[in-house]
């Protein structure tokens, strides 16, 4: 005690003696305003610090050189309490009663503990495990209603979950991301109105000696989610102040007070109560941002959404910023709603994708503008702004292929799509092959007096010299139709034509021997309906489709003859599991007339991509002589085609590649009506691989019972289905 003592005054001496040997002026100056400091250094501390350290106490022993452990200690006079020579006799510990507010804390650090081997006493009644983590709920804890969603959805988001395979073993790592996974567990919790949980996490593997079951570190995640908290009082502003929308309004936005509180029902109902106020009418409402005040004491959230519906309106005019390119009465014959009508944000969409499906504008910006204000509790007006900026208008296309059978074929067009505005395309186009050669012109007009209606004028002259056939015609047609369209996919399209054509054709060569030709003149008036059930235009998975084209005809050779060409189109699908079941069938029939009388061109043939997989173009006909396989082929009067295909997915390229068996069946008949007289059959596969604009198609196919002259195998590439 003495050493002890003495050292530290010693130390406490020469630390202040420097200090104010050394202190600044300031310093000294301080040291003035400091007796009772100074009073407690000896004087000969401070002349000599150094000796004043080194002297001895009186009856202070002189210093040993060598310590040693077996030195008798110096009496310390300040010790009083004499020391023990026998043991102590200590009183006993009393347990102690657990607190009661420590008891959940101290079960949860039990449930903490790594888990028990499988099959012990006191393993776990609810885990989500997986090779990186493991969820566990102690007691009862796992079993509140979300917890499939909340596991679901922290997998999805988990940085443990995203750890590359190589850095299983990284123990930094590792520890980093369990302690954000910690959080995100945390925040799950309160996104589903546990706003009370816990989340204790363990890192096995770290300490010396610890080892996972899987050789590496594993994390383990306790959760209790506690009570789950309710939706309190929900305040929208000045949404009453819509009056007689207000049931309507509020109906949309389905939160209650003492619903389950879910943070991602806040951010849904708002989004539904958005798009209600733009159905109902009002174009300027606008909603801030959600704020949700949590009582811990209720167990409850109070939600305060502001909501300013800024008045009712109708729709007034519309207004092209471009008049002359595409005006405005053009743009409302576009749109689906009228002047005077309630507002709705979704016509006001629509009228936005219409307007990008003409192909004429780069970008379109709608927008409503008020011109009458409400008043009196009638709605106001609002009319419509339309901004659009130009997109490139002419296009140059060319094609150049190459068949073992047709020979070389190369295709150019020129168009400019608003050559006569609004939408007036203009389109000249021309082909030269081994066996056609065509040159044409055509005028469109979209939108023509409705939407995706479009009045069709083509005038051409072709020169073919196909198998089947061969035809120099001049030809006019024009057509009035409403059009399915990828963006609007209709579940009704029909059609009206008139078609009027001058021809000398021929029927196919025998043997290299050309026949005559002879010279037509046939005037049609066609007719088309058509009933699309499906769930996608290019590439259906589920429902059906059904056409009817009827065209009244007229023949002029020696002579007038009428007669009717009839064609049904049906398809149907049906999906199970990976697997899309497709069928279809087709047939025809051209009652009023001898096939003498019929152009060969405008006969039915059998055969091809679309068709029979397996045989060439219209090689599927009745021939003359008949039941000759090498005979003239003369086309029929009557078609029967049947279909079958499994479109299989086999996950490859992320589930864009697909296998497709199939069986085709069908043929012609020189008789009005089908008689299924020459059934021909052709197999094969083909491939998918879908596109962000449809899938295309390979396909393989082989006639079975092959004739001879016929093709071994068939190959055909196209864009979309087979059907």
């Amino acid at each position: 005690m003495t050493i002890g003592t003495r050292l530290c005054a010693t130390s406490l001496a020469i630390s202040l003696a420097a200090a104010l040997a050394l202190a600044s002026p300031a310093a000294r100056a301080q040291q003035a305003v400091d007796p009772e400091l100074k009073a407690l250094i000896p004087d000969a501390a401070v002349s000599d610090p150094e000796a004043w350290a080194n002297a001895r106490m009186p009856g202070e022993p002189a210093p040993q050189t060598e310590l040693r452990p077996d030195s008798p200690l110096a009496q310390l006079p300040e010790l009083t309490l004499p020391w023990p020579d026998t043991g102590l006799d200590l009183p006993k510990f009393v347990s102690l009663e657990p607190e009661p507010d420590l008891a959940p804390a101290l079960a949860t650090a039990v449930e903490a503990l790594p888990p028990a081997p499988k099959g012990a006493k006191g393993a776990r009644e609810a885990e989500h495990r997986t090779a990186r983590y493991v969820i566990a709920y102690p007691g009862e804890a796992g079993n509140f209603p979300e917890r499939a969603a909340f596991e679901a959805r922290f997998r999805s988001l988990s940085a443990l979950q995203t750890l590359p395979g190589k850095e299983q073993d990284a123990i930094g790592q590792i520890a980093v991301r369990a302690a954000s996974d910690r959080e995100l567990l945390e925040r799950l919790l309160r996104n589903y109105g546990y706003y009370e949980g816990e989340v204790l996490q363990t890192v096995a593997g770290i300490l010396p000696g610890e080892q996972a079951a899987g050789g590496g570190p594993a994390v383990r995640f306790d959760v209790t989610p506690g009570a789950r908290f309710r939706f309190g009082a929900i305040d929208l502003g000045a949404l009453p102040a819509t009056g007689e929308d207000y049931p309507a309004l509020r109906q949309s936005f389905a939160i209650e007070t003492g619903d389950p509180l879910h943070a991602e029902a806040i951010v849904s109902e708002q989004g539904h109560l958005d798009t209600a106020l733009g159905e109902a009418g009002y174009p300027f409402a606008t909603l801030g941002e959600p704020s949700l005040l949590v009582d811990h004491r209720r167990e409850a959230g109070d939600l305060t959404l502001p909501v300013t519906p800024g008045g009712k309106y109708r729709f007034g005019a519309i207004t092209s910023s471009l008049p002359r390119y595409l005006s405005s009465r053009h743009l409302a014959e576009i749109a689906r709603f009228k002047p005077g009508q309630t507002w709705k944000r979704s016509e006001i969409d629509d009228l936005r994708k219409a307007i990008l499906a003409t192909g004429l504008v780069s970008s379109v910006t709608v927008t409503p503008r008020e011109t009458t204000p409400p008043a009196a509790g009638a709605p106001g007006v609002a009319e419509v702004d339309v901004a659009i900026a130009k997109a490139p208008q002419r296009t140059i296309a060319g094609a150049i292929g190459y068949d073992t059978g047709e020979g070389f074929r190369l295709e150019a067009s020129w168009e400019h799509r608003n050559l006569f505005p609004p939408e007036g395309l203009l389109r000249l186009r021309g082909v030269a092959g081994t066996n056609e050669q065509l040159a044409g012109i055509t005028f469109r007009r979209n939108n023509f007096r409705g939407r995706d209606r479009v009045l069709t004028v083509d005038l051409y002259a072709d020169n073919a010299n196909l198998t089947a056939y061969a035809a120099r015609k001049v030809a006019f047609a024009t057509t009035y139709e409403r059009l399915t369209t990828l963006l609007f996919q209709k579940p009704w399209t029909w059609s009206l034509g008139l078609e009027a054509e001058a021809s000398e054709e021929r029927e196919g060569a025998q043997n290299g021997v050309q026949g005559p030709r002879k010279r037509y003149v046939t005037a049609a008036l066609p007719l088309r309906a058509a009933f699309d059930h499906s769930d996608d235009l290019l590439d259906p998975h589920r429902g059906w489709r059904a056409s009817l084209r009827v065209s009244p005809e007229l023949a002029m050779d020696n002579g007038s003859h009428v007669y009717a060409k009839l064609q049904l189109d049906a398809s149907a699908y049906q999906p199970l599991g990976g697997v899309v079941l497709a069928g279809r069938v087709r047939l025809g029939a051209m009652p009023g007339s001898s096939i003498d009388n019929i152009a060969p061109s405008r006969r039915f043939y059998a055969g091809g991509g679309g068709s029979i997989r397996g045989f060439g173009y219209q090689l599927v006909s009745p021939r003359q002589p008949a039941n000759d396989p090498q005979g003239i082929i003369t086309g029929g009067r009557s078609l029967y085609e049947f279909s079958l295909e499994a479109r299989v997915k086999t996950g490859l390229f992320g589930g864009a590649f697909s296998v497709v068996p199939f069986l085709d069946a069908g043929g012609a008949d020189a008789s009005a009506l089908p008689h299924f007289a020459d059934v021909r059959y052709g197999a094969g596969i083909g491939v998918r691989y879908q596109t962000g604009f449809g899938p295309i198609r390979v396909d393989i196919g082989t006639p079975l019972g092959r004739r001879p002259g016929e093709s071994r195998i068939g190959v055909y590439v196209a864009l979309g289905q087979a059907f």
